[in-house]
């Protein structure tokens, strides 16, 4: 996703951006209270894709694509980057700006602050850290996501969508087309509640 001039992308109106937000504060608050954006949006994916694998949904419902350096979540991406044309409050409730590659606490969190999600998905956000915790170099993470990630696919300095059904026939489920049909139409009927279209 590359950015030209004061190019601001389209957030759809089925994302949850206080809720990528709460994600991506737990990330920031188990590495101290900052963390590189690198690492995070490697870890973000990572917690989306345990969570498709064990729950068969993701838990910031976002779109995915591959990236020069692993697999993004692109709308959480945008916010992180402060390219969102909407709910930026929502976000920065939660997230500073971007400083040195990195992303602050907007503010100091405990867990019940995280009221977006679920005890299911804190379970999941807790596992992925647990798992990488100690792989704090951003550039070893990205890489691991090459190997441990077969829908990324490398897009040649540019980026490439990774659709649902995609990341479930790697997963192994069983039906991967109807549980990314399922995805869609979360997201419709989110919209329809949202007044979009």
């Amino acid at each position: 996703m590359k950015y030209m001039g004061d190019y601001i992308p389209h957030i759809p109106d089925w994302f949850d951006a206080r809720k990528a937000a709460q994600v991506t504060a737990f990330f920031a608050d188990k590495a101290g209270g900052k963390i590189n954006i690198l690492r995070v949006t490697k870890l973000v994916y990572l917690a989306d894709r345990l969570s498709m694998d064990r729950r068969e949904c993701s838990i910031t419902g976002d779109n995915f694509v591959s990236m020069p350096f692993g697999p993004v979540n692109s709308n959480t991406y945008n916010y992180m980057k402060g390219k969102a044309n909407n709910h930026m409050d929502d976000w920065r409730e939660f997230i500073g700006a971007e400083r040195f590659h990195r992303l602050p606490l907007a503010k100091q969190i405990e867990i019940h602050d995280l009221d977006e999600l679920s005890r299911a998905e804190i379970k999941i956000l807790e596992e992925t850290w647990v798992t990488y915790k100690d792989v704090t170099d951003q550039f070893e993470l990205a890489e691991f996501t090459h190997k441990y990630c077969p829908e990324w696919r490398d897009p040649s300095g540019s980026s490439i969508p990774i659709d649902f059904a995609t990341i479930y026939k790697k997963l192994e489920k069983i039906d991967p087309t109807e549980l990314a049909e399922q995805h869609q139409a979360d997201r419709a009927l989110i919209s329809s509640l949202n007044g979009g279209e």
